[in-house]
């Protein structure tokens, strides 16, 4: 118990300049802001549905308090753990993503078969299922690199995982994190040296694909539609309804918003406002500054992840290295996404917020995602510590 705190301890400091690990603090005001937008975007629909305007407040907090404890576990498992089990967590990551296809097992909910009844809440499968592929690219990346790097065979390994994934997800639906797992893996696979002109060639096939699943649903031809002319008289009232309401939003706040507490929207104009679009809520609320400040935490989280994962690929932590950077990967493809959505810059999808919209599973994954780039960290800097430790005890005996 006593080797676990010290643990825990040290993987929250930086160095000896900084007492509070960077990462930790950006993730604390992440989940302030979130608990607090959160409940504003839903204290009338709580209060009218369920009798409690803190309903989710309550729910929320809970989740938190969730999310934190599976982090302080995260945070005292070593990485090499998650190394070794990459094979298992894989094949759990396609058993949680057939489970949610299983009649009486998954949840539909407004047409998609992404959920997992737990009891107190639902699990996305696909939440927890992103983690694990990211683990095992991390360790096939560091275990094929010549060959990623120099043959056919190591570029179209991986994309064989995505792609089984990406099948079991589309039949769902859950096209949002279809993209976020396509864009993760190129990514990886080119910070690990893959050549540029594979991915061109593949991106076309990909593009063919998507626009050939795209034409055999008609239901993301009329959003795609929507998203070009969301002001059209046939569309502000069906297809693209969200979107104008959240730019509605958007509008009313300005620079400075309406004030904490005093949204328009959120009174049963905008749906999901405390899920897919607590961001309008922060914009009609908080104004240009507000949306701002949670963009720069978003910033600033994506940006500590890939530090993590520049200085463990410097001191040769491949695994470590390839995993922070899909987590950094995860993180920011899940935020551009959302606030893409919210903004009108991308069609809508049914993609979370991490750390502020509404729901226990995106919650305390986030959690247990920021426990492992610290936990990363931590054996990052024990490398270098130990390193250091063995020139100066080699110097003393020379």
């Amino acid at each position: 118990m006593s080797m676990a705190t010290a643990s825990f301890g040290s993987s929250v400091r930086q160095g000896s300049s900084s007492s509070l690990n960077p990462m930790l603090l950006v993730t604390c005001l992440l989940l302030m802001c979130g608990l607090l937008m959160m409940t504003s975007a839903s204290v009338e629909i709580a209060s009218s549905q369920y009798g409690d305007p803190f309903y989710h407040f309550k729910r929320q907090a809970i989740f938190a308090l969730m999310g934190l404890s599976v982090m302080v576990i995260t945070l005292n498992v070593p990485i090499i753990f998650w190394r070794r089990s990459s094979w298992f967590l894989l094949m759990g990551s396609y058993a949680l993503l057939v489970l949610v296809l299983v009649p009486g097992i998954g949840k539909v909910v407004n047409g998609s078969a992404r959920w997992i009844d737990l009891g107190f809440f639902n699990l996305q499968a696909s939440e927890l299922a992103k983690v694990f592929i990211v683990i095992y690219l991390a360790a096939f990346l560091e275990r094929h690199l010549d060959e990623v790097r120099d043959n056919w065979s190591g570029f179209f390994k991986p994309m064989l995982v995505i792609g089984t994934a990406a099948v079991l997800l589309q039949l769902e639906p859950d096209h949002g994190s279809i993209v976020i797992l396509i864009l993760t893996t190129f990514c990886m696979i080119f910070l690990a040296g893959a050549k540029l002109y594979r991915f061109v060639l593949l991106l076309v096939v990909i593009t063919g694909a998507a626009t050939f699943l795209a034409l055999t649903e008609p239901y993301v031809i009329v959003r795609f539609s929507s998203y070009l002319n969301p002001w059209a008289a046939e569309n502000v009232y069906a297809g693209s309804y969200q979107l104008t309401q959240a730019l509605i939003a958007f509008g009313r706040g300005e620079w400075l918003g309406v004030g904490l507490g005093n949204s328009i929207q959120k009174l049963y104009f905008l749906p999901e406002a405390h899920n897919d679009f607590v961001l309008a809520i922060i914009g009609e609320e908080l104004g240009l500054l507000g949306v701002s400040f949670v963009v720069l935490l978003f910033c600033l989280l994506v940006y500590f992840a890939f530090s993590i994962g520049k200085a463990a690929q410097q001191k040769q932590s491949l695994f470590a290295a390839f995993f922070a950077y899909g987590l950094a990967l995860l993180f920011a493809g899940q935020a551009l996404i959302n606030i893409g959505v919210n903004i009108g810059l991308l069609p809508t999808k049914g993609l979370t917020l991490p750390f502020l919209s509404y729901g226990g599973a995106s919650l305390i994954v986030s959690c247990f995602m920021v426990a492992l780039l610290v936990r990363i960290q931590y054996e990052t800097e024990n490398l270098v510590s130990d390193a250091e430790g063995r020139v100066k005890s080699d110097d003393r005996e020379g």
